[in-house]
């Protein structure tokens, strides 16, 4: 699905500059990633001799995803006294995580709403940062809990993917990908909430002007296709993917936006693509992630593999936080070639 013209009342996106800002004022409270090009006989088999891949390794950031860019400028701006307050979230786990996290660097405590489905790992790291866990069974259940303890607590909500201070922080993951490879074709990004390929797809064009940024969701959380479609953010009733992560329960009017401005096309992957993906992340670039980090490269694989043959292509490895058994379970990792 290709991206719509943009109208008068879309956002006004961050400049280069102020990428660049927002991305100094984190400092060493976020990693700068590695960029690595994935060589050998298992990738190529699967895109093609003549394709160079670039993983944008965002799974080796603090808390185990691209999450804590967004979640730490969040709260820095906070004043004070809200700040100590502490603050609050909804999450299917990572963004979760990603509160925690910063909380305990920023000196905040934190207060999550978490899905009861979520990964036991999730659940495990997000107290290991000292956040106290609200489990809730539905996702939409989950934004009103959120939206209660903001009221009764006075705590600030982060939210899990809107705003600009969320794209501000994502977008440095495209700042340092753009850098460290140039001439970069194309660029493939997960979409969840759509905080992730807002910032991504932002800093790529500022960059890189000429390069395509494709976004990729899971079947069963379409709620971006769904956006583009109708020319304004649309919701799903329910999850229905292996990819939770992905599973954000609508789209938003600042991503939305930028989204919609700079993405060349979103692309559509089922979950048997994002276990083969995974597979081949693991044999290949020696990496167990979680179905959300498999998504991009589950897109280049599928989808976007004839057309992108040959290219220089950078691949956003969003992150991973995923214990051994589910990853078995997922990936088929036990499973014979044949099955």
């Amino acid at each position: 699905m290709t991206a719509q013209s943009t109208r008068d009342t879309d956002p006004i996106p961050p400049t280069l500059d102020d990428i660049r800002e927002a991305r100094e004022l984190l400092g060493d409270r976020v990693l700068e990633t590695p960029v690595w090009q994935w060589r050998g006989r298992e990738i190529e088999a699967a895109v093609g001799a003549g394709t160079s891949v670039f993983l944008k390794l965002e799974l080796f950031q603090y808390a185990g995803t691209f999450k804590p860019r967004g979640a730490l400028l969040n709260m820095m701006a906070l004043a004070p006294g809200d700040l100590k307050r502490g603050v609050t979230a909804v999450s299917a786990g990572n963004h979760a995580i990603a509160v925690g996290y910063a909380a305990r660097a920023l000196g905040a405590s934190a207060k999550v709403v978490m899905l009861s489905t979520a990964n036991p790992a999730r659940v495990a790291a997000c107290r290991a940062y000292g956040a106290e866990i609200v489990p809730v069974d539905d996702v939409h259940t989950a934004f009103d809990v959120a939206h209660q303890v903001e009221r009764d607590e006075g705590r600030a909500l982060i939210h899990p993917f809107e705003g600009r201070r969320t794209v501000l922080g994502t977008a440095g993951v495209g700042l340092e990908l753009a850098a460290a490879v140039p001439r970069l074709d194309a660029v493939i990004v997960p979409i969840g909430g759509g905080g992730l390929c807002a910032g991504v797809a932002t800093a790529v064009k500022l960059m890189q002007p000429s390069c395509e940024v494709f976004g990729v969701e899971p079947e069963g959380a379409d709620s971006m296709h769904r956006s583009f479609a109708a020319g304004e953010p649309q919701s799903i009733d329910r999850v229905r993917t292996i990819a939770d992560s992905l599973g954000a329960p609508h789209a938003a009017p600042y991503t939305f936006g930028l989204c919609r401005r700079f993405v060349d096309e979103l692309v559509m992957i089922d979950d048997d693509q994002i276990r083969r993906a995974m597979r081949l992340v693991f044999d290949g670039a020696k990496l167990a992630v979680e179905p959300a980090g498999a998504a991009a490269t589950a897109a280049l694989c599928g989808p976007l593999r004839e057309r992108l043959v040959g290219k220089r292509v950078g691949v956003i490895v969003c992150g991973t936080n995923i214990d051994v058994a589910t990853f078995a379970d997922q990936s088929g990792a036990y499973a014979s070639s044949s099955s």
